[in-house]
């Protein structure tokens, strides 16, 4: 009896995990994957992963700031996907002065900005991101990353995320509303995107470095190991 209880436990600790929440979606393969190595493979994704959370963000901030979608389109969703197709097209944002990368984030976050704030606070954060990555969103084997580019991005972003919380209009008012931490709401769902996407560029920081060290490593066992670690004859 005892043996057969926990044959049962053991069955039940090596049965799956129930998901309430979902589950991991993989990406579909595709034929260019062979032009990838592992670190692009990851940077990819994680792009696409950054970009969407922008766009998340975006829809969060016209449901917040409805007068900020009004000024250029017709709909919220419309001007979401004005921004998203702007983004993706790698095209100028006519607002911003044709100013691109922290430029065009700065511009954004001045008070004296005047057109859609929401759109183009996520059109410089997303170039930003996009020039730290050698201005591409995908990446092959030819692609190579500069580790200190990402971990500037990811500070940037922080940056960002301070000034949207914090920076105020000269009635005092915030330039955008976002996070609302109150007696009567405890919203922080803009701080959680924000972090996602920090962690993502400073993860491929920490690859990127690590892959050039690696590098160093396997050169050093494989000069060693030419010498002293090969097989000897046994006859």
């Amino acid at each position: 009896m005892i043996p057969l209880c926990l044959a049962l436990g053991a069955c039940g600790l090596l049965a799956p995990t129930p998901a309430p929440h979902g589950e991991v979606q993989g990406a579909s393969t595709s034929g260019t994957e062979l032009a990838q190595s592992d670190v692009n493979r990851i940077a990819t994704l994680g792009m696409r992963d950054n970009l969407d959370s922008l766009y998340r963000l975006l829809d969060k901030l016209y449901r917040r700031n409805p007068a900020e979608w009004k000024k250029t389109a017709s709909s919220r969703e419309l001007a979401i996907k004005r921004v998203r197709d702007t983004i993706e097209a790698r095209q100028q944002w006519p607002e911003l002065q044709g100013k691109h990368d922290i430029q065009a984030l700065s511009l954004a976050l001045t008070p004296e900005f005047s057109g859609d704030r929401a759109a183009a606070f996520i059109y410089g954060a997303a170039d930003m991101i996009i020039v730290a990555h050698g201005g591409k969103t995908r990446f092959y084997l030819i692609d190579g990353f500069d580790a200190q580019y990402l971990y500037n991005a990811a500070r940037n972003m922080e940056i960002a995320s301070w000034i949207l919380n914090s920076r105020k209009n000269a009635a005092g008012q915030p330039l955008l509303l976002s996070n609302d931490i109150s007696e009567s709401e405890h919203n922080i769902s803009f701080e959680r995107e924000f972090g996602k996407i920090i962690a993502r560029i400073d993860l491929l920081a920490e690859m990127t470095t690590e892959k050039y060290r690696r590098a160093g490593i396997s050169y050093l066992q494989n000069l060693v190991g030419g010498t002293f670690l090969q097989f000897l004859p046994v006859r």
